[in-house]
C-alpha cells in the first residue's frame, strides 16, 4: 500500500531497546503468510499469563488508541534478532508510520522492505512529541513522504530523512519483487538473447 500524506492516531511506546521477541514472540512465527501477526503483536506487554486477559499497564488495546496508525517509540527500536515477523506484526495490527530516537539497522530496513516508514528523529523532538501526546485527549500527527515533513496540533514541525530510492518504493507502494516486475520485458530479452548465445545460433 503506497504511503504520501498521512494524519493518523498516535500509539505511544515511552520505552527504549525494545527488541523484535518484544514485538512478536518467538513462540508466533510458525505462520509463513505475512498476514496474522497483528494478534500477537507486543503479546507478553499486553496480556496477562493466560493470553486472553488484556493488562491494564498497557494501553494500546483501549479505546483512546484504537486505530493507532503511528507508534511513537525511544532509542534503538527493533533490536534483536533481524526477523521480519516484526514489521509484518506491526503492519497487520495497522500501524503504518514508526517514529523513534534511533532504531536498528535491520529492523529499519526491514520496515522499507515491507510498506512501514520509519522516521528518525533527534531525541530532543521525539520527547516533545511524547509530552504533546500526554496533554492530547487524541493525538494526531501529520506526516508527509513527499515533503518529508511532519507536524502536530500542538504547532510542532520537523523534517525527516528517508533515502530517495525507499521514497519511491513507499510513495508508489511497490516492494521490490513488484519492482523486478517493472523490467519484465528487459529480463524477458536478456533471458531470449542468452538463450541464443548459449545454443550458438
Amino acid at each position: 500500500m503506497a504511503i504520501n500524506h498521512l494524519e493518523g492516531k498516535v500509539f505511544p511506546l515511552h520505552r527504549d531497546n525494545v527488541d523484535t521477541d518484544q514485538i512478536i514472540p518467538k513462540q508466533f512465527l510458525k505462520r509463513i503468510e505475512r498476514k496474522g501477526f497483528g494478534q500477537y503483536l507486543f503479546y507478553h506487554w499486553r496480556f496477562e499469563d493466560d493470553g486472553k486477559t488484556l493488562r491494564e499497564d498497557f494501553q494500546l488495546d483501549t479505546p483512546k488508541y484504537n486505530d493507532s496508525e503511528i507508534l511513537l517509540g525511544g532509542k534503538n527500536f527493533g533490536c534483536g534478532s533481524s526477523r521480519e515477523h516484526a514489521p509484518w506484526s506491526l503492519q497487520d495490527f495497522g500501524f503504518k508510520v514508526i517514529i523513534a530516537k534511533s532504531f536498528a539497522d535491520i529492523f529499519y530496513n526491514n520496515c522499507l522492505k515491507n510498506g512501514i516508514l520509519p522516521i528518525s528523529l533527534t531525541e530532543d523532538t521525539v520527547d516533545a512529541l511524547f509530552k504533546n501526546e500526554r496533554k492530547a485527549d487524541v493525538y494526531k500527527i501529520e506526516v508527509s513522504l513527499e515533503s518529508q515533513m511532519l507536524c502536530d496540533s500542538e504547532g510542532l514541525i520537523a523534517p525527516f530523512e528517508v533515502d530517495p530510492y525507499w521514497k519511491t518504493m513507499l510513495m508508489e507502494g511497490l516492494d521490490e519483487i513488484d519492482l523486478t516486475m517493472h523490467y519484465g520485458e528487459k529480463i524477458e530479452q536478456y533471458e531470449k538473447q542468452n538463450e541464443v548465445s548459449v545454443l550458438g545460433i
